[in-house]
């Protein structure tokens, strides 16, 4: 089959289009045929310890499955899938077949689209965990910091259905497309004058921040009530002040059946996924490099050949 991946482990920063052999399942596995793969920033460097070279690289996917192996129950070949499978020593996403533990596994809606369905394992359960840990009211009030990627494209949506009014920040150019999306302002995260555009609009802060991109944890404190919250996506470490209570995402047991809700609202076009680009397989690489840029509108994926 075809892959893109690491050849061998001598070569861990090398990309490479290879011919692999297709994995062979183990119990509570399925087979999974790839129609398409979500591209994320961390693809190139999440490789088990264990990994099996050559190595197809690769978090998040969609596709129909092929087979399943002893102990999967709840599935069977043809059913349409979507997941995140990280850590399997045997490769990931990037490659036409990929074996994934049954417990991954996500059924699609019939209506999902393949494109929509694999922004939604990885983008989708962060902005529905980050929201949770938010611990807002309806009507609470939330700054998102680096909003106008895959996992800030979908927040968005979902803050503004329940309730919250958003303010976001992202470059410039995305900001009419964030509006809209839901939100009610707009900053340039690269305007010396952003936070306090952010409090004009809500003169006392607001009540919580989502700091979705790197090193954004501290700057949004700027913008947060006393009292307030800081929830970091990426893992900042921030010192709390005034009050306010910094966390990290965590995850949650209930996120996958508010995951399967997500799939369902997209499917009846209640949330609307965002799609940056659609590479042709081959272009992996191109589109990943595009992904590290961290200035994508949406999700990139890649699309396999019709077979």
């Amino acid at each position: 089959m075809k892959a893109i991946g690491i050849s061998r482990p001598e070569r861990m920063q090398v990309l490479t289009l290879m011919d692999i052999p297709v994995p062979e399942l183990d119990r509570g596995e399925a087979l999974v045929r790839i129609q398409t793969v979500g591209v994320g920033i961390q693809d190139r460097w999440w490789i088990p310890s264990n990994a099996r070279f050559p190595y197809a690289i690769g978090l998040e996917g969609a596709g129909i499955i092929e087979s399943v192996g002893s102990g999967v129950t709840g599935f069977e070949p043809g059913d349409r899938v979507m997941f995140s499978s990280a850590q399997q020593p045997k490769g990931g996403t990037w490659a036409e077949f990929v074996a994934v533990p049954g417990a991954c596994l996500i059924s699609m809606p019939d209506a999902l689209e393949f494109t929509d369905a694999v922004a939604l394992p990885i983008a989708g359960t962060t902005a529905l965990e980050g929201l949770r840990a938010l611990e807002l009211g309806r009507d609470g009030t939330v700054f998102m910091a680096g909003a106008s990627g895959a996992i800030g494209t979908l927040a968005i949506q979902l803050a503004t259905m329940r309730g919250y009014r958003v303010a976001a920040s992202a470059s410039a150019k995305n900001h009419e497309h964030m509006l809209w999306l839901g939100a009610g302002l707009a900053v340039d995260y690269r305007d010396p004058d952003w936070a306090k555009q952010v409090l004009q609009w809500m003169p006392e802060g607001v009540g919580a921040a989502l700091a979705i991109q790197p090193a954004t944890g501290v700057t949004s404190m700027q913008v947060v009530r006393d009292g307030g919250k800081v929830v970091t996506i990426s893992g900042d470490q921030v010192s709390p002040e005034r009050g306010i209570t910094v966390e990290q995402m965590r995850h949650h047991p209930e996120t996958l059946k508010e995951l399967s809700r997500l799939a369902e609202d997209v499917a009846a076009g209640r949330v609307r996924v965002v799609i940056e680009r659609a590479y042709p397989f081959e272009q992996g690489i191109e589109a990943l490099q595009k992904t590290e840029t961290r200035h994508a509108q949406g999700k990139v994926v890649l699309t396999m050949p019709d077979r």
